[in-house]
């Protein structure tokens, strides 16, 4: 099997491991090369003690990215849940550079719906940055589920996170949860939905629902068969 190139474009450091952890660690184990974006500082919006903050969530993302073996992270600086103040164009000229750099095979990224106002602006910065001319790069782009805010946002039939593409994570799963282990300070507890005990709920439901012991779930956003 050849090796494949693979870039997860998030807005926070955390998002990574709760969409798709394990199955960014599948794809290590697999050979591919696996990299990631970070389109904010996941804390920029919380005040005081921003900068030692700031710092934490990266060494915090780096180690969570061994973890996964993700091999290589760009880390941006947009406004971090303020990204609706910007022009999508220049979130949009953020990423290019970086798919250019990259060239990926694949692509994960967020959910077009999620009730963070920084996941839709990644998601649709990434379809725009992504879009399918003549001659452009065209990697199948999938879209994680991200746990408290996927299924927080208004219920509805155009908001619904519908998957129609699931990985069998059976075999990286506690490489998730490891990953997820570094971002502590994110994290909260039971029955809060950004606890390991709901992430490992929804794991197994995933994987219940197609008959494995743990799954992550994504909606294919475009595949092109060549």
């Amino acid at each position: 099997m050849s090796t494949r190139r693979v870039l997860v474009i998030a807005a926070h450091a955390d998002d990574e491991a709760l969409g798709c952890g394990g199955t960014l660690a599948l794809h290590a184990s697999r050979g591919d090369e696996v990299r990631a974006l970070f389109m904010t500082d996941g804390v920029g919006s919380r005040g005081a003690g921003e900068d030692a903050a700031a710092r934490q969530r990266r060494e915090a993302a780096n180690a969570a990215l061994a973890c996964v073996g993700v091999q290589d992270a760009t880390f941006l600086a947009l406004p971090d849940n303020q990204m609706d103040g910007l022009p999508l164009l220049e979130i949009v000229r953020q990423v290019e550079p970086v798919i250019s750099a990259y060239r990926p095979d694949i692509v994960y990224t967020h959910h077009f719906a999620d009730l963070n106002v920084d996941h839709r602006l990644v998601h649709q910065a990434t379809m725009t940055a992504l879009r399918p001319q003549p001659g452009a790069l065209a990697p199948t782009i999938l879209c994680f589920e991200v746990p408290s805010s996927t299924e927080w946002q208004t219920p509805s039939a155009q908001t619904a996170f519908i998957p129609n593409w699931f990985q069998d994570i059976s075999g990286t799963f506690e490489r998730k949860i490891a990953a997820l282990e570094f971002y502590a300070e994110e994290m909260r507890a039971w029955p809060h939905s950004r606890s390991i005990e709901a992430v490992t709920h929804l794991a197994r439901w995933r994987g219940a629902s197609i008959g494995v012991e743990a799954a992550e779930a994504f909606m294919l956003a475009r595949h092109i068969a060549r």
